[in-house]
Formats: structure tokens, sequence, C-alpha cells
């Protein structure tokens, strides 16, 4: 390891590679990185951390380099980057490996304690959460946030002095061609998180049964001396932590948790909520970003932050400096004709109807216009039915083509079409355009006023439109 000097990162803009080439940067290495000449969300948090993205891949790239990380995306190890450094015999770690190795310190030569949060959704918010907790406790954490920014951090990324390594642990599969295992394998924390489990990635798990099937083994990954923390509201997770044999602690709704909600009041922009040990309440709370999945994502980070040691009152104080990250429910700002406009991340059938259901809560006066361009064939495909009855809380309903992963080819079994004229049939306001920037004339000509909401919503491109909305 200490002859590890420059790393260079293959698909750098990746929101799960910026984070690693942004902590590389800062504990010391020299680091070169390469992409597609597109826009992502991880752009700005690369340049303000100095980093130089190169365009395009070319195995000329590969000089004066002791160690590749690769994405699992652009080819993954047949890149004809990764391709050299192989023939070079210089080291080629994925996303999911490098991850697992930072996380344990050896390459910075010093150990670390990682706590690792897994789940189908939330994973990201309850992340920057704890990172954000612990950081204003003076405690410097190190972490990877897979978004392009979250506010109360500063970036989506960063090597601290301190002791704890915060990090998004992911199930999906570390080389998509060549390497099955879950990329959360490679991460041997402290602490380890269940926020929910549900059925995802059809492109890798058969079933739900296989999916829990990875995280029991990332359960058995978690310290002797740690603990899992894991939502006993999400009945797939209830059943998995039926099999673990060391130190559980549970949160949710439920009575039955080591930690649960009292009760709570969600307002526009912020939450108050009371939080139980059992039957004994501990303390009332604020969030300053509103829904029932953020009480849960807050409460599963006050109780992993009160296993590591931190006062009651340090938590409560640091949990009110997150106002949330890049989009998750990202307030963009008012249109030219008045409307708020929001981007929130949500690509799976449960995040868009809690995310909309939200909204509707939150801004119970307003109708609310949700802009959604699928994410994959084969998750819209597999999960078709659940996509289909996922828009109740919608006054109107857009949607755009599909945007296609780098990692799959395209099946015309499906379509945003045909998934429009399924929505149509519950739903009366549905409308199917193409592409992004039909939608932003259709919004033009509608000119939607401060009654309305529009939230564009998916894991692809969709976001990029808000600036021609925004500047009319």
């Amino acid at each position: 390891m200490n002859k590890i000097k420059r790393i260079h990162f293959v698909g750098i803009k990746g929101v799960g590679m910026t984070p690693l080439a942004i902590i590389a940067k800062e504990a010391g290495f020299v680091v070169s990185g390469c992409d597609v000449d597109q826009e992502f969300i991880t752009d700005e948090s690369l340049k303000k951390a100095g980093i130089t993205v190169q365009i395009g891949f070319d195995k000329a790239h590969i000089k004066n380099v002791d160690l590749v990380i690769t994405t699992g995306a652009h080819g993954g190890f047949d890149n004809v980057e990764n391709i050299e450094a192989k023939n070079k015999q210089i080291p080629v770690w994925t996303q999911g490996e490098a991850a697992g190795r930072f996380m344990d310190g050896e390459i910075f030569g010093r150990e670390l304690k990682g706590i690792s949060i897994s789940g189908a959704h939330g994973k990201t918010t309850t992340t920057a959460m704890i990172a954000t907790i612990l950081k204003a406790s003076g405690l410097d954490p190190s972490y990877i946030v897979g978004t392009g920014n979250v506010p109360s951090l500063g970036s989506c990324g960063h090597y601290g002095k301190g002791e704890y390594f915060v990090a998004e642990a992911d199930e999906y599969s570390t080389e998509p061609n060549y390497d099955k295992t879950p990329k959360f394998l490679w991460q041997k924390p402290l602490s380890g998180v269940i926020t929910n489990i549900e059925f995802d990635h059809p492109d890798v798990y058969l079933s739900i049964e296989e999916m829990k099937s990875a995280f029991e083994k990332f359960t058995n990954n978690i310290k002797d001396e740690g603990a899992l923390v894991a939502c006993l509201d999400d009945k797939e997770t209830a059943t998995v932590i039926k099999k673990y044999q060391k130190r559980l602690i549970t949160y949710g709704f439920s009575s039955q948790a080591d930690f649960n909600i009292k009760k709570y009041s969600l307002e526009e922009d912020r939450v108050y909520f009371w939080v139980n040990a059992k039957e004994t309440l501990i303390g009332q709370f604020i969030l300053n970003v509103t829904g029932e999945h953020n009480i849960l994502n807050a409460l599963c980070s006050i109780v992993v932050c009160l296993e590591l040691g931190l006062p009651f009152e340090k938590i409560k104080t640091g949990l009110l400096q997150f106002k949330g990250s890049k989009r998750r429910a990202e307030f963009r700002g008012n249109i030219a004709s008045g409307a708020y406009l929001y981007d929130d991340y949500a690509h799976h059938p449960t995040e868009i109807k809690k995310t909309l259901e939200t909204f509707k809560k939150s801004y119970p006066e307003k109708k609310i216009v949700c802009i959604f361009q699928p994410h994959t064939y084969s998750r819209t495909k597999s999960l078709f039915e659940q996509f289909s009855s996922s828009f109740s809380s919608a006054d109107e309903v857009i949607l755009t083509d599909i945007y296609s992963s780098l990692r799959e080819k395209p099946d015309l079994s499906v379509s945003s079409k045909i998934l429009a004229d399924s929505v149509s049939k519950t739903k009366k306001d549905v409308l199917y355009i193409a592409k992004l920037e039909d939608v932003v004339k259709y919004l033009d000509q509608k000119e939607y006023n401060g009654g309305y909401i529009i939230i564009t919503m998916g894991a692809g491109d969709v976001y990029t439109i808000a600036e021609d909305l925004l500047n009319g």
C-alpha cells in the first residue's frame, strides 16, 4: 500500500466515484480521472476539489499511475483503460472494492472505524445525516455520500482526521459482467445499518429472497464489537434480522422497536418528532427536511450516534444542521410563471410514492406536477405494475423516455409510452412527452403559477431541465 502515490479513476463523475476521488486527493494522493463529456451532478464537487476530468477513455491516460479505480459502467473491466492497466500489471479496484479498502484505512496507513448504511431506500440521506452529526460534534469523519453535494457537509466526500468512516453500502454488483459480488460485502464496518429491503436491480437479482440473502451476508461482516441498527417497520428487514446473533438495535414507528417515534408533526420544510427508548421518552428533535421517511432516516442516525457514545445534546444540535442533499426533494427555485420547482432522485416505485405523498401532505393547497424519467429498461419492466400505481398523490404526471443505463441494452417490450397508458387507467392527467426539451416547451406554454409544485424525478438526466425552466 505504501507504494501507491498516484490513483486514476475511470468514470470519475459517478456518484459513487467522485467521493472516493475527493477522499484520495485530500489524503495526499495524486488524483487523475476521466469520463464522458456530459453534465453530471458531481461536476461542481470535482471542480471545487481541484480535480480535472479528462474527457473520453484512452489507454494513454494510464501513464505514471500506481492504482486504477473503476466504475462498473463504461464497459467495466472491458474499458480500454482498465485493460491497459492490467497489461501493465497495475492493480484495478472497482468502486465497491475501493470503498471497502478506504474504509479499513490501510491505504491511509491507519485503522478506521466503519459505519455502513445499506438499504433499498434512504441510504444517501441517512449517510449524510450521520456524517453531519459527527462533523458538528467535532469528530471530523471521513465519508462517502452518493450524490453531488450535501450543503451541511460542503461536499459528497471527505478524508477526515477522525476515526470514523461513514459510507453508503450498495447492494448492486461489484462489476456487472465479471463479478456479481454485492458491493457492500467489501465493507467490514463497526456499525451496520439496514433501512429497508425491497426488490430492485432485476438485472442482478432474480428475487427478493436473493436480495435478502445478500443482506444477511452483509450483516455477517459487522465486527463482533459493533452493532447492527435495523428498521423494524420493514417486513423484509424484520425477517433478515431474526437470524442475526450479535448486537442488534431496532428502530421505527413500531412500539416494539428499541427506539421508536412517540409522535410527530410535519410542516412544509421541517418536522418535530419525539423519540422513545422502548416506553421511555428521551426527547424532542427538530429536522429541517420534511416527510415520514425522513423521520425514520433521522431516527436511524440518532440511534447510530448514541451507539457511538455521542451525547444527546450534540446529536440534537448536529441533526439541526442537516438541510438535505442534492437531488433529494431539492428546492431549485421558482420558475418564471411562479410555480415551485423541486428535484428528486426517486427511481423506484416506493420512493416515488413516498416522496409524492410527502409533498401532498406538506403542501395540501397546491397542485403537484410530476415529471418522471424511468431509469433502466430492466427496472421499468420488472416493476411495471408498481410504477403504474405509484403516482396517486400527483395531480398531473408527465413521463419522458426511459433513461437507459450504460450497462444494459434497450428492450422494446417496455417503454414510457406503454407505462403512461397504464398510469392513465387510474389517473386522468397523464402525458407522454418523449424528449426533455419538449417537456420544457410544454411547461412554458402551461405557465403554472404559484399554486403549483413541479417535481422532476428520476435517476437519469431529468434534473438538467431545471436551468431552462428557471431562466425562462
